[in-house]
């Protein structure tokens, strides 16, 4: 019998590593992919949970307090030193960080996510990852103004980038882990499932294809109850009792407040870009060294906090404050500002976060200002002020993050309230209608533009990109290669590609001059003739970017 059980395990042991080689070569099928998204999943849902707890209890640990949901007021009651000291201390840890183990000493966020699901089959920078992941655990503890979203759904996404490393996952199975990864991510993060797998769809892979909505619910749902075995299953926040739209008069009301909230979103991302240019500037004027940048934000971001202690952190305080009507109107507007002022500081300051908490932090304060306006203006028409800061955070949050379909589901997972979620809806349309005209769609998006990658215009934007002239050309040692004599003529002249550059660069040149190759050279490092290795022909290059055209549309149309 002993025997009996030896020799039945060995089988076993035989067996799974046979799965796991067909696995690696072949990759998975569609039940052993779906397994995968649960693990994902569930993997995505802890370390959310665990960044969580991380920014807990490093914030006891720092300020000295047993509940940081009240930090904001506990702040008034430290010594000014304190206040300026931790910041800045955090700061320099920071910049550290980001020095010794990023390139560019720039933190990792949720554009880099949706760069990799488009130009790099589903993969984002791992060593990178986790220093910008440790670098927004500490900003978030130590006083940045951000917030804790955009970090766990980049470190979820170095996550699904080690599991399909692993597996050599190819470009859809990687977007789509990708996918999974995300929408865990924000389900443990909002306790809300389904918005967590619209996010990744909408945001993250920006298609809705059926083949990748199955297992992206299947990780959102895993990523949720992850966080409700840890935090129960009450929302983020605890609403006000009344949150009733008294009237369907009442809904022009949202529609104006929607137009509001988009020029508060818009002014905070302007805002922020103009910051990181000031801040380029001043770095360069200064010779100020790359790691001492966000030491000097976290002491400017201290010094503010003196007076207004509420931009420290994520800001849940002050955002639970203004969704209960506990806010004056001018409390409500000089905190929106504030805080709108502290974001842009702490991203330009090239520390660690995210704009997701601040946007919906800054919308609820701008609605609940709008709403105790339009309550005060046409009493007998309203309903509860507090109604119009959830339709205010949901609208600024739109705007910002580009995201209208999954931020009304948040805001509708919150209440679970239709009348609500009219209101957030109308909010949220005309915000969108307005803000994707004076942004480039999102932040994020925008965020990708300043460093040339554009992703925003769709797939015939950016798809060139991806490839290199060299794996497209044609060698000297082709059937039809093109004539040596002429390609020499052609690099003499000056009209020619390098080794380096991509399609979107050839097309270019094509347009410009009009031929039907051009010459690929590798310059010399002396004095001598630059090497010829070969020539692109345009009609290769239509062929490739026409394949990688059909190959797009049918992965979002699967």
């Amino acid at each position: 019998m002993k025997d009996f059980f030896k020799e039945s395990a060995g089988l076993q042991v035989v067996q799974l590593k046979a799965a796991w080689h067909r696995l690696v070569e072949e990759g998975p099928g569609q039940a052993q992919f779906w397994l995968i998204a649960l693990f994902v999943g569930v993997l995505s849902g802890l370390a959310t949970v665990g960044f969580r707890f991380g920014i807990q209890y490093l914030q006891e640990a720092l300020y000295g307090t047993d509940d940081v949901s009240h930090l904001h007021s506990f702040l008034g009651e430290l010594p000014w030193m304190w206040v300026v000291g931790i910041p800045t201390l955090g700061g320099l840890v920071v910049g550290i960080i980001l020095h010794r183990f990023t390139p560019d000493g720039r933190v990792r966020s949720v554009a880099d996510v949706i760069e990799g699901a488009a130009l790099n089959n589903g993969r984002v920078e791992r060593r990178a990852g986790l220093a910008s992941a440790l670098a927004s655990l500490i900003t978030l503890s130590s006083g940045g103004s951000s917030g804790r979203e955009g970090p766990v759904v980049h470190l979820a996404a170095v996550l699904s980038t080690f599991i399909s490393a692993r597996i050599k996952a190819d470009g859809i199975t990687g977007r789509n882990l990708m996918g999974c990864a995300v929408a865990a991510a924000v389900a443990a993060s909002f306790n809300a499932p389904i918005a967590g797998a619209l996010f990744a769809m909408e945001v993250v892979l920006r298609h809705f294809a059926i083949q990748a909505f199955a297992p992206i619910a299947v990780a959102s749902v895993a990523g949720s109850v992850i966080a409700r075995m840890f935090f129960g299953d009450g929302s983020e926040f605890s609403l006000a009792s009344s949150t009733i739209l008294a009237f369907y008069q009442e809904l022009p009301a949202f529609f104006i407040l929607g137009l509001v909230a988009a020029v508060v979103g818009v002014v905070l991302m302007r805002l922020i870009f103009w910051a990181d240019n000031v801040g380029n500037r001043v770095q360069a004027s200064t010779h100020l060294r790359p790691w001492m940048r966000p030491m000097v934000t976290g002491a400017m971001l201290g010094v503010i906090a003196l007076w207004f202690p509420h931009i420290i952190g994520v800001g849940y305080e002050t955002t639970a404050r203004a969704l209960h009507g506990d806010l004056l109107l001018h409390e409500a507007i000089v905190f929106a500002l504030l805080k709108i002022i502290a974001v842009a500081i702490t991203m330009a300051g090239r520390m660690g976060g995210g704009v997701f908490s601040p946007a919906l932090m800054t919308g609820a304060l701008t609605g609940a200002a709008f709403g105790i306006i339009a309550t005060g203006v046409i009493p007998n028409f309203s309903g509860s002020p507090t109604l119009y800061a959830l339709a205010g955070m949901g609208a600024v949050a739109a705007s910002v993050l580009g995201a209208p379909i999954s931020t009304t589901m948040i805001v509708f997972e919150l209440t679970g309230d239709w009348q609500t979620g009219l209101a957030v809806m109308v909010a949220v349309s005309s915000a969108t209608a307005l803000s994707t005209r004076l942004v480039d769609r999102s932040f994020f998006l925008t965020q990708l533009m300043r460093r040339d990658i554009q992703l925003a215009a769709g797939p015939q934007a950016y798809l060139l990109k991806m490839y290199s002239v060299m794996s497209v050309m044609r060698r000297p040692d082709h059937p039809s290669a093109a004539p040596e004599e002429h390609l020499n003529e052609l690099a003499e002249s000056g009209t020619y590609l390098t080794a380096g550059q991509t399609l979107r660069d050839a097309m270019r040149l094509f347009d410009q001059s009009g031929a039907d190759y051009l010459p690929v050279i590798r310059a010399s490092s002396g004095e001598g003739a630059p090497e010829i290795l070969g020539a692109l022909f345009q009609l290769d290059a239509l062929r490739t970017f026409n394949k990688a055209l059909a190959e797009t549309a049918r992965e979002e149309h699967s």
